[in-house]
């Protein structure tokens, strides 16, 4: 457990406000390769990467941190969360992940994102500096609505990119109020199917005027008729979080049928139909803690889903969407346990740093997270194997600054570790 003094000396070491810094002596797995640089210095100023060298010199006046032969990595990315939407699952005034409105089939939870939650912090600490946070099903079946992308920057504005996807729920009980679950596929098909056959989008003047009201790029989209229109001609994909066999092979004849893309969150079953869908191209967003079913749609959950996928050549993440309790709660721990479960059951090493890194950026459309020049400045100094749950992140750094990594647990541990 961290010390309270240890943390307030690195603080102080290393002031958020700082423009250029220098990790010194680090294991830095760039992503770029299957091996770490040795012994690398990695430069940042003004917000991103200018350099990775194996005993690259530090420019005059950079703070440094010297991370001591450790691995150094980039921030991990939760592929799917709703850290920012639920405090507790249980107390209704802390959820804010579903509309209750039956008239619209959007919901946009960029306004409802809270970067003072506590379990925000939680995940920083555990080296999580990006996240796909989803909504849940709403009224209005089959789609919940727009996830967007989060940036767990120190404050309460954390919101990185809106209008990521179009987000659905099959099977699973999700719309009771459609019975079967083929009524499910076949409400999911008029409403794509309509959109393509050509109702008008919104004018492009509202777009504008919307995009002004949320603050323009990156912020919420002009409304759920424009995402839907956006997915129909191939400019956003459409994430359906469902199990079962059945499903992830309608999912991927839904993608054929109607030229879109498709990506597959949950995917218990999805090594079963593992080479349709690195065929189809569609990627998986999963959880390799899931190794006995919640429901009957993961009945054929196993441990080594990720490693059949990836051996099959489908491009995964690791999310926990769907959850008992890691799709908001220890999103950053149970992320990381999660990778190192998938190496355990034979996923490669470099493959499940990956999918932690790279690859949630890249399914979800925004790109980066590589040590690389030019890169965005996130990244994790760690005090040992970023997969194992009793390490620790020694410095996080979002956007190039340093930031806070002392969670409230932190604080009360600090608070009452002399209590007997």
């Amino acid at each position: 457990m961290r010390t309270m003094a240890s943390l307030i000396a690195l603080m102080v070491a290393t002031p958020a406000a700082a423009q250029t810094l220098a990790v010194t002596h680090a294991e830095a797995w760039t992503m770029e390769g299957a091996e770490p640089v040795r012994d690398a210095t990695i430069v940042i100023e003004n917000g991103r990467i200018v350099s990775v060298t194996a005993a690259g010199g530090v420019p005059p006046g950079a703070t440094v941190i010297d991370a001591g032969g450790k691995p150094v990595t980039p921030g991990l990315v939760n592929g799917a969360t709703q850290i920012g939407l639920v405090e507790v699952s249980g107390s209704p005034d802390t959820r804010d992940d579903a509309s209750t409105d039956e008239r619209t089939p959007g919901y946009d939870p960029s306004r409802a994102l809270n970067g003072n939650s506590t379990l925000v912090s939680l995940a920083r600490a555990d080296g999580v500096t990006r996240a796909l946070i989803y909504p849940s099903p709403s009224r209005h079946a089959p789609t919940s609505g727009e996830p967007v992308f989060a940036r767990l920057r120190d404050g309460v504005d954390i919101l990185d990119r809106g209008g990521i996807a179009l987000y659905a729920v099959i099977g699973g009980g999700a719309w009771e109020r459609l019975g079967a679950r083929a009524q499910q596929w076949a409400a999911l098909r008029k409403l794509l199917g309509e959109a393509k056959r050509g109702t008008p989008p919104p004018a492009e003047t509202d777009r504008k005027k919307d995009k002004r009201r949320s603050g323009g790029p990156g912020g919420p989209r002009g409304g759920p008729d424009d995402t839907i229109h956006d997915v129909v001609a191939g400019k956003l994909p459409l994430a359906i979080q469902t199990h079962r066999e059945s499903d992830i092979r309608q999912a991927a004849a839904l993608a054929s049928d109607l030229g879109i893309k498709v990506i597959i969150v949950g995917g218990t079953e999805a090594w079963r139909a593992a080479d349709m869908l690195a065929a189809a191209k569609i990627a998986v967003v999963l959880d390799p803690q899931v190794n006995l079913p919640l429901n009957f749609d993961q009945l054929g959950a196993r441990r080594d889903n990720a490693a059949i996928l990836t051996r099959a050549g489908v491009s995964i993440a690791i999310g926990q969407a769907g959850g008992a309790i890691h799709a908001n709660y220890n999103a950053g721990m149970g992320l990381r346990e999660g990778a190192g479960i998938a190496v355990a059951n034979g996923l490669p090493y470099i493959e499940a740093l990956r999918a932690v890194t790279v690859n949630p950026l890249a399914i979800w459309g925004r790109g980066g997270g590589t040590l690389a020049p030019g890169a965005d400045a996130d990244l994790v100094v760690w005090d040992g194997d970023p997969l194992e749950p009793s390490t620790n992140a020694r410095s996080v750094i979002i956007e190039g600054r340093q930031v806070s990594n002392w969670s409230r647990q932190d604080m009360l541990a600090e608070r009452y570790k002399d209590v007997r």
